[in-house]
């Protein structure tokens, strides 16, 4: 296998193997390696995204923790859920675009089932979506910023991190 299939950890490669199915790439190791490629260079984006907005990582999060929460799955999808208000979260759920078995994107009000972990699926008790893939990243907004706030950091994160994410795909997924 290629160089960024190998340094990806075991689950993640398995995961790989199984979204390179409904991507409409041929099922063989070169399409492993793109979307390998692919999904390393999104983690790299994730995490360089989120240091320059100061939010913090975390392993898991509280389905009641006020905060907005910021979440890339281990299929390069991005989950951004705002901060609870009233009984819901505002939740915008955005696929890594090259896969068919699920949509591009969906957006609405919703709330989690559950504690949010690593490696396991976020769960929802309602909203757009009823489950994700498995979490790779969590992110979330430091403590003791308004509402408004969140909304702005968790916006401006999407909004790059959905642009970042297209480009790599055209540029590494589907050339």
């Amino acid at each position: 296998m290629g160089e960024y299939f190998e340094q990806l950890p075991v689950t993640i490669k398995e995961h790989i193997q199984e979204i390179t199915k409904t991507s409409g790439l041929e099922y063989n190791e070169e399409s492993f390696e793109k979307m390998s490629q692919g999904w390393v260079e999104k983690k790299n984006a994730f995490e360089e995204n989120i240091a320059s907005l100061f939010m913090e990582e975390l392993n898991s999060f509280s389905k009641d923790d006020e905060r907005g929460v910021l979440i890339m799955t281990y299929s390069g999808s991005l989950l951004t859920a705002g901060p609870i208000q009233g009984d819901s979260r505002t939740i915008e759920y955005i696929s890594i675009g090259i896969r068919s078995d699920v949509p591009k994107s969906v957006t609405g009000n919703g709330s989690f089932a559950e504690d949010i972990e690593t490696d396991k699926e976020v769960k929802f008790n309602s909203g757009p979506i009823k489950s994700t893939s498995a979490v790779y990243k969590i992110a979330v907004c430091k403590e003791n910023i308004s509402v408004e706030e969140q909304q702005e950091t968790l916006n401006n994160a999407t909004v790059a991190l959905e642009e970042e994410f297209t480009n790599i795909n055209k540029t590494i997924i589907l050339e």
